[in-house]
């Protein structure tokens, strides 16, 4: 079978209906098992390669093709799907935390007079305390140079300069950290890239998978934190660094090993739920009050709350209410990113928390339509965060 005709922009459109139908509505409606070899990866999520190329197919050509017109091995779907620019990755993907783990353990070690340079890890450390205190995943250049200056002339080695342009750029051509709203390719580290941060002024800080795990595993967060203070600090990190980027023993964060557990069975049992109301068409029913409508799960808006962990999960929200609702809650209103009057799909793959100012950008702002393409990446990052981790 000749593949050659499928083109990038037919593989996002089967990835984009694999989205809205679920993994295994997918598979079920297209006659495909899951994979057991290869998947494709893209924002953060994993797909089954053969799948998503046989019904890539169909948006070039109006048919899909079935499993047994095609191989799924390396030279027809890997060599396919990376000649289209995606990323296919052999075998199961390895977990979040080792993934992490892994990465960190391969960052380049820059030298200086005293040692191991230290701003990646500062950089790195400073997210982490962002993240364990659920502050915003993704914060303006100019706010975090100014943090990170202070961090690095405070903590980095005494031969370095504060240069936090240097690690940004560095740690963005890594899995570990995120630069959103610029324009263009971004420099090289050793361009003398402060310029073109200055003017592009991009929010940056970790992607969604490293957030969610910072903030919801605190073994993740003691090995993370401990793999940088051996490769860089000598074994032993400044308990004041710690303190002063949130990451102090002592601290308050937001949540425990126990809650945190706790919170994660409970979210997989209401995306269960959710999933079991899908198979069996709940779905496509309608309700009637002043108008007919699309139900709503009340489990799926359950589970986002959870995953929300009481803070917007808009990843450039510039501040939600410090006041609370009547009941002691977040005041935080559930979206379906894909609205749900328009059958977007009602699971927490595609909705997020919102705070009022941020809701109100969506649905009403000039720039919502940019945000909502924002926030279906969040929602899709976040829950693949949460179910990788069972």
């Amino acid at each position: 079978m000749d593949l050659s005709a499928i083109t990038r922009e037919a593989v996002l459109s089967a990835i984009v209906e694999c989205d809205e139908l679920g993994r295994h509505r997918f598979l079920d409606r297209y006659g495909f098992d899951p994979a057991r070899q290869y998947f494709l990866y893209h924002d953060g999520v994993y797909y089954d390669s053969k799948a998503i190329v046989g019904v890539a197919y169909r948006h070039v050509t109006g048919r899909p093709l079935t499993a047994g017109q095609f191989s799924g091995g390396r030279q027809t779907v890997v060599r396919l799907l990376t000649r289209l620019g995606f990323e296919v990755v052999n075998d199961e993907p390895t977990s979040p935390r080792r993934r992490l783990i892994e990465t960190l353990e391969t960052l380049r070690i820059a030298s200086t007079a005293d040692g191991p340079a230290r701003h990646q890890p500062i950089t790195l450390l400073w997210a982490f305390g962002k993240a364990s205190h659920r502050h915003p995943r993704l914060v303006p250049w100019r706010n975090a140079y100014a943090e990170l200056r202070d961090l690095m002339r405070e903590y980095g080695q005494p031969s370095s300069r504060p240069t936090p342009e240097f690690p940004i750029i560095a740690l963005a051509h890594t899995e570990l950290w995120e630069l959103r709203g610029h324009v263009g390719n971004i420099p090289a580290a050793h361009a003398k890239p402060i310029s073109w941060l200055e003017e592009q002024d991009p929010h940056c800080g970790l992607p969604a998978w490293v957030y969610e795990l910072i903030v919801s595993s605190e073994s993740a967060r003691t090995e993370a934190i401990t793999t940088l203070g051996t490769r860089f600090f000598g074994g032993l990190l400044p308990e004041a660094l710690l303190a002063e980027v949130g990451l102090h023993q002592g601290q308050n964060t937001s949540t425990t090993p126990s809650g945190g557990s706790h919170q994660l069975s409970t979210y997989l049992r209401l995306c269960q739920t959710v999933e079991a109301a899908e198979e069996r068409g709940d779905h496509d029913r309608t309700s009637t009050t002043a108008r007919e409508q699309p139900v709503r799960s009340a489990a799926a808006t359950k589970a986002v709350l959870i995953r929300s962990g009481g803070q917007c999960e808009n990843p450039l929200c510039t501040g939600q209410p410090n006041d609370v609702n009547k009941n002691g809650d977040p005041i935080l209103e559930v979206d379906h990113v894909q609205d749900r009057a328009k059958w977007g799909r009602n699971h927490p793959i595609q909705m997020v928390a919102l705070c009022p100012n941020c809701h109100v950008i969506k649905t009403r702002g000039r720039t919502g339509e940019q945000l909502r393409e924002i926030l279906l990446s969040e929602a899709r990052a976040r829950h693949t965060a949460w179910i990788s981790r069972a």
